[in-house]
């Protein structure tokens, strides 16, 4: 019998883009939630109505006030989203990217050995990976980030393992390739930093949809990437995070949570100017730098451990994402 009745979730970054997804699950099903978030990326709006703590997880007092949190609200697990994540920036910062991401980790990990909360699902990235040889990476492919926020993930599993072995922390890694979609209208992707919303806000302004590079050995020569619905990937953190909790623990720590299907940057565009209406033939520009062909995550081991698989396709995706888009904009 799971004892998640009586205990409370703390969710750090609950209120961004993929942890007030989760968090809307967490509520759903009638667990009780705790929200910490910056709100550097994201609006105090969202958890107008739910119980939140306006924290820098970096800050000096993080881990005194944590653990405050922790033990006033029974706190039995936490799912960690809280991070800085724009790639260039982290070339740009390194050490804040650090500061941030990793001591926000370290605090939060000092804080649950502190209180006895023993159970963390953390949101790790395919960035870990870096730019593999293999079209089809698995988890087993090795870890060789090429930017300091690939790097702070990488690290951030490395100190869960650790802690694992200190005080036998109960832990899991989601690698997440690219996200897409919403879950609702309110829930949808407030930053422009992704393909759809990019091309959404391209074709808003009037603006042709750009793609960067049609020689690659694909197909249709555009990059191939594997998208996974937002819903899906808190789904994917629910099944985590009833795994943790179960008297049996999965072997494995990280998983890969994508569909193992790919869709090309042209097929994506494609679909945005079929959900839409819009004209939305591309124009296509140079190769970027660092843009591998194809990139698509191999999903057997969660599905195998954890019984999970995505259910949503790329319509779904663009539909949902450009429903909340035109709600918020």
């Amino acid at each position: 019998m799971r004892y998640a009745e009586a205990m409370t979730v703390l969710v750090a970054g609950g209120a961004g883009y993929i942890g007030a997804h989760v968090v809307d699950l967490l509520l759903k099903r009638g667990e009780k939630v705790v929200i910490v978030d910056d709100f550097s990326t994201s609006t105090r709006d969202r958890v107008a109505d739910l119980d939140y703590v306006e924290m820098d997880l970096a800050v000096g007092d993080a881990e005194d006030r944590l653990v405050g949190i922790m033990t006033e609200r029974g706190v039995d697990s936490v799912i960690h989203f809280a991070a800085r994540k724009q790639v260039g920036e982290s070339v740009e910062k390194p050490a804040w990217y650090y500061q941030q991401n990793v001591g926000g980790l370290a605090n939060m990990l000092a804080a649950m050995e502190r209180a006895k909360v023993d159970v963390m699902i953390f949101s790790s990235s395919a960035a870990v990976y870096g730019m593999p040889e293999a079209e089809m990476v698995s988890e087993d492919v090795t870890c060789r980030p090429i930017n300091p926020y690939g790097e702070t993930k990488l690290i951030g599993e490395w100190m869960m393992a650790d802690c694992e072995r200190a005080w036998g922390l109960k832990w899991a890694g989601l690698r997440y390739f690219n996200v897409a979609g919403a879950g609702s209208e309110k829930l949808g992707d407030p930053a422009v930093l992704n393909l759809i919303p990019m091309v959404f806000e391209r074709l808003e302004a009037g603006k042709t949809p750009l793609i960067f590079g049609d020689d690659y050995p694909t197909e249709d020569g555009t990059c191939i990437r594997d998208y996974i619905h937002v819903v899906d990937l808190a789904d994917a953190h629910i099944t985590a995070l009833d795994a943790l909790r179960s008297e049996t623990p999965p072997a494995e720590h990280v998983f890969n949570v994508g569909t193992g299907e790919g869709s090309s940057v042209a097929e994506v565009i494609e679909m945005v100017g079929e959900v839409t209406g819009l004209d939305a033939t591309p124009e296509i520009k140079p190769r970027r730098a660092g843009d591998p062909p194809k990139l698509i995550a191999k999903a057997d081991r969660i599905r195998e451990h954890l019984g999970w698989a995505a259910t949503h396709d790329l319509k779904d995706m663009v539909d949902s994402a450009w429903q909340a888009w035109r709600a918020q904009h």
